[in-house]
């Protein structure tokens, strides 16, 4: 939500310190507050200073700036009394702050020094991060309770710690904590989330994305709730299939289509899989020339081996496969490489390597978080689509490059906040001009010149994740290198970080992203794009690779393999 006049408020602890500081920061915002306190001089005079702020707005809020509870908040009846009045007061409640807090320096030097108090004040701030992690169920009923763990700012309780208390970097200042609470107040990304506030490590949201891979269950270990009724495909004597017969960047001379017997039974711990659509990539022609290996395809289960009874598979369910050799009409793969989907459709391909990529690609390579300002090349393809969204869904402000007036169009209605349309300005000249601090995150696949752009683009710290380097895949000498001087002494210079990022390399999240994707995209809060060229059959596979590397595809290029047998069913979705 976004603070201001109409935002009904309440604040406890507001007499002083983070409680004050909080209250008159909604008060500039237009917000009304009520001051809970229990030194009632402290409690008034921040009411005084709420009447102050608000008498400055142009836009008054209606009734009272702010009513003042003098409250014990370790008294359940006298908390009930307070939320009472404010509720009496304003008829609603918008934001919460459970701030007020009780010791002195004393017992905080105590504490620090390893007396018995430690693990009691442990125990207790590790209950509220856990408990505030227990209520993210809530965000479904528009619910959302977060915490925030900063070190400690100069207030009147900790006033006077020894610098050999407070580590490195002092005192926070509280202009960093606010800005913490207002991210976690107007971002409803974050509900549930515990928000770290250090000089060490700046601003860090837990869990953090290691910790979720090493001890969150994931939720590809859940059962997929299938949305459409399985039907049992016709297994036929011979099927077909894309093969390369020799290697070459250039996909059509590499490939060609053959037809090959379909043996049975299914071997042991494998499913036949009838492929219904598969993606096509700027790397299919990395494929080609032996660089890369692999390939994602969504299809329909045709036939079990015994031993993967445990896999919750029947005939006719819609899977995902992460394996090798996509282009072909069916294939015998492990199950250990099968993912259970709701359903078949050309966006669930391009969820499993478009959508992985962006996901995983900027939450563990390109660590990001929000606030920041995010530059995603070649916005308009495959990867782009889910990149730009995923950053906005994230709270940051979205830079995307793209070729064409068609391509600017779906990424502003993707939320996009600049569009650069190469076709039509400048890059470098856009990127100089108004982001003149540099990009904290970029997302970059292009290569060539445009790596070069986005490196000189950087911010202090930035991070640049280097997906591929389509511009430099094709050509009549192949794959050339890039050549890029200096790099060692710019990334040096500002503390930068450029990092590539291969999906194959990180197949143990594969599951768990993929799961929450598909998810969102079916809850409609993320859209997916698929080129609408249309490309059926096994022989159109060469025609969609050259389709996506001339520059005019718009979103994810799909080859339909084979008719979907329940497309009517989810086209109702």
């Amino acid at each position: 939500m976004v603070l201001g006049v109409g935002t009904a408020t309440l604040v406890t602890g507001a007499g002083k310190g983070i409680g004050r500081a909080l209250a008159l920061l909604f008060a500039r915002k237009g917000a009304t507050v009520t001051v809970v306190e229990f030194s009632e001089t402290d409690g008034l005079e921040t009411v005084r200073l709420i009447e102050a702020e608000h008498a400055k707005l142009a836009e008054k809020p209606r009734g009272p700036s702010a009513i003042f509870v003098r409250c014990d908040v370790a008294v359940p009846e006298q908390l009930f009394k307070a939320f009472e009045q404010h509720e009496r007061t304003y008829g609603k409640l918008d934001v919460c702050i459970n701030n007020a807090g009780i010791g002195e320096v004393r017992a905080i030097r105590a504490t620090l020094s390893g007396s018995n108090s430690v693990p009691i004040y442990s125990a207790s701030k590790g209950g509220v991060v856990m408990f505030t992690r227990s209520l993210q169920h809530f965000s479904k009923k528009g619910i959302r309770v977060n915490a925030i763990c900063p070190e400690f700012v100069a207030t009147d309780l900790t006033k006077g710690l020894p610098n050999s208390a407070l580590g490195p970097g002092g005192y926070l200042s509280m202009d960093v904590i606010l800005k913490g609470f207002l991210e976690l107040i107007e971002d409803k990304t974050k509900a549930g989330q515990c928000l770290w506030i250090s000089h060490r490590r700046g601003s860090e949201y837990w869990p953090t994305p290691e910790e979720k891979a090493k001890y969150m269950i994931p939720h590809s270990q859940r059962p997929v709730k299938t949305l459409v009724k399985p039907v049992p495909p016709t297994i036929p004597a011979e099927y077909k299939k894309v093969i390369i017969h020799t290697l070459s960047s250039d996909f059509r001379a590499a490939t060609r289509v053959v037809t090959a017997p379909l043996k049975l039974p299914v071997k042991p711990g494998h499913v036949l899989v009838k492929h219904i659509y598969a993606g096509v990539n700027a790397s299919d022609v990395n494929f080609s020339s032996g660089r890369y290996f692999g390939g994602k395809t969504v299809g329909v289960v045709a036939g079990l081996g015994e031993g993967v009874e445990s896999a919750n598979l029947v005939l006719g369910s819609p899977v995902a496969s992460l394996n090798y050799g996509g282009f072909s009409e069916f294939s015998e793969l492990p199950v250990k490489v099968l993912m259970p989907m709701p359903l078949v459709a050309p966006e669930i391909v391009a969820i499993l390597t478009s959508g992985l990529t962006a996901s995983i690609g900027l939450e563990v390579a390109g660590r990001i978080k929000s606030g920041e300002t995010v530059l995603v090349t070649a916005a308009a393809g495959g990867t782009g689509q889910f990149a730009v969204q995923l950053a906005k869904l994230a709270g940051n402000t979205v830079i995307a490059t793209c070729g064409g007036e068609e391509k600017a169009k779906l990424l502003k209605s993707l939320g996009v906040d600049r569009v650069i349309d190469y076709k039509k300005e400048d890059i470098k000249s856009v990127l100089k001009k108004e982001y003149p601090n540099g990009v904290d995150v970029i997302y970059e696949s292009v290569g060539g010149e445009m790596f070069k752009t986005c490196l000189n683009a950087l911010a202090l710290k930035g991070r640049l994740i280097v997906i591929g380097m389509i511009s430099q895949y094709q050509g009549e000498k192949g794959w050339q290198p890039g050549n890029y001087p200096g790099l060692v002494e710019k990334v040096l210079a500002k503390s930068q970080t450029v990092v590539g990022f291969f999906l194959n390399d990180y197949v143990s999240l594969w599951r768990e992203h993929a799961s929450r994707l598909a998810k969102m995209f079916l809850n409609k809060k993320l859209k997916v794009t698929v080129d609408p060229t249309p490309f059926i059959g096994v022989e159109s596979v060469v025609d969609a690779v050259e389709h996506l590397h001339s520059g005019r595809s718009l979103g994810k290029v799909v080859v339909q393999l084979a008719p979907d047998p329940a497309k009517n069913a989810y086209a109702r979705l």
